[in-house]
């Protein structure tokens, strides 16, 4: 990996204010500068959508040869494909081995901007997130706090705020009857007895 210099650090373009994190880079992959990442998606067409890739070192408490003054912000890439389960990468700013290798850990963000333009009635997970919920009484069941992956389905885990119980609700449509990303609002066919 090339030194950075302050010119071109300059040069590079201002962290996404809608900035999504969406993988991480696990390693190198071949001799070239590839990078491999594990995306957090099961369809990773947000990153094969975009050219533009911004990175951030691991959190805190991860042991990584980066740091965020070695590392660049910005990875402009050249080619993404699907690979053995994850996504590899070539990128203007790593030309081998080595480079890509003081990348791994990584955390990979994409600008919200640059997502596929989801079919009707197909949601983002991050999008849900922070909705309230209302059952058909009108009685509020409270937030979406985060999403479960079944295999066979989504569920919403709800609770209201400060509580310690939370409820766990099928994302299928017997249960939920409306989602409304303008007015923060999903209605659901649930019960308090649920």
């Amino acid at each position: 990996m090339q030194r950075r210099t302050a010119e071109a650090a300059a040069a590079e373009p201002a962290w996404p204010d809608d900035a999504v994190e969406v993988g991480r880079i696990v390693d190198a992959y071949g001799i070239k500068g590839w990078i491999k990442v594990q995306a957090y998606s099961d369809d990773p067409q947000a990153l094969f959508a975009s050219r533009r890739w911004f990175i951030a070192p691991s959190e805190e408490g991860v042991v990584t040869p980066v740091t965020r003054a070695a590392a660049p912000s910005l990875l402009r890439v050249t080619e993404a494909r699907a690979h053995a389960g994850s996504v590899v990468a070539g990128v203007k700013e790593i030309s081998d081995r080595s480079g890509a290798e003081a990348l791994r850990g990584c955390r990979v963000f994409l600008s919200r901007a640059s997502f596929p333009t989801p079919q009707p009635d197909e949601y983002y997970w991050q999008d849900l997130i922070g909705l309230a919920v209302v059952n058909r009484q009108g009685v509020s069941l409270g937030t979406v706090v985060d999403l479960l992956e079944t295999g066979a389905h989504d569920v919403l885990r709800v609770a209201e705020k400060g509580a310690a119980e939370e409820r766990l609700i099928p994302f299928v449509a017997a249960y939920v009857d409306a989602v409304d990303l303008v007015e923060r609002r999903i209605d659901v066919d649930w019960g308090l007895d649920f």
